[in-house]
């Protein structure tokens, strides 16, 4: 896709990886960014610091999950600085807990901004390219989306969800000049996950390495950006040897509550797990 004189809107715009995505498209010369968040003064910020990069830019906030809210203002963005050729789908949340303990409240808010929302606005999108015969959409969804994470199974499952959601519109969509592109980044250094218990040996990834996987990625045509070679690892991992990947990621599970354990399991974890240590530092 040709970046430069396009119009690109943005959501979950305000920080993170959408944010990164939005500075790293200004800086290969997009036109127009419309930047989509819930928090109105971090978009400012965003906005600023595009602007000076002499980009144009909007902003809205916007809760995903009212759906007429979103309606309206996709019909009054498209309206006002449309036609509109790239949609960025990176809104989300995310709770790290155990699935005996998850709480429901946090459970349908994943489910309603993760995928609810990133559909509802998809499909309003959508239509609109679909007239115009042309634009690319990019659904954010994770490393997560191709191998489930334990404590994370609300989050996982959203972001399965997305991928396979992603491989249809690829499909359908394609006789109407509409391409759509999976990026699916590991575990990356946001705020949205610094309060998370790290899985071991799992090295963050910066969001402007995403951003500028993402940009490569649409250079090249990819229908799916694995971002980070501990991805490609991972993905290559489950397929060849999908036992070693279960083995893994139990030891690299955080620890779950002391009330959880299971003692028969617990002194032989801790022995691969000191001896996992052990091998890691040493290399």
């Amino acid at each position: 896709m040709e970046i430069q004189g396009k119009v690109a809107l943005i959501t979950g715009a305000s920080r993170g990886i959408g944010k990164a995505i939005a500075l790293e498209l200004a800086q290969q010369g997009i036109k127009r960014l419309i930047l989509v968040a819930r928090d109105r003064q971090k978009l400012v910020e965003v906005a600023n610091e595009i602007e000076a990069m002499g980009v144009e830019t909007a902003i809205f906030a916007l809760d995903l999950t009212q759906v007429i809210e979103v309606n309206v203002t996709i019909a009054q963005v498209w309206r006002n600085y449309g036609p509109i050729h790239l949609l960025v789908n990176c809104a989300g949340v995310a709770y790290q807990s155990s699935f005996l303990q998850s709480k429901m409240p946090q459970v349908q808010e994943e489910l309603s901004v993760n995928l609810f929302g990133m559909y509802n606005l998809t499909s309003l999108m959508a239509r609109r390219m679909a007239s115009q015969r042309q634009g690319t959409i990019i659904n954010v969804s994770s490393l997560m989306g191709k191998i489930a994470a334990p404590t994370m199974a609300t989050y996982s499952a959203t972001k399965f969800a997305i991928l396979g959601f992603t491989q249809a519109l690829r499909r359908e969509l394609a006789q109407h000049n509409i391409r759509v592109i999976a990026l699916l980044p590991s575990l990356t250094d946001t705020d949205m996950v610094r309060d998370m218990k790290l899985f071991r040996w799992v090295i963050p990834m910066t969001p402007q390495q995403v951003a500028q996987a993402l940009v490569v990625g649409m250079q090249n045509d990819s229908p799916e950006i694995l971002v980070g070679w501990q991805s490609h690892l991972a993905v290559w991992c489950q397929r060849l040897a999908p036992w070693l990947l279960e083995l893994i990621l139990q030891i690299a599970t955080p620890p779950a509550p002391r009330r959880e354990q299971r003692q028969p399991t617990l002194g032989f974890l801790r022995k691969i797990h000191r001896f996992s240590d052990l091998l890691w530092s040493r290399t």
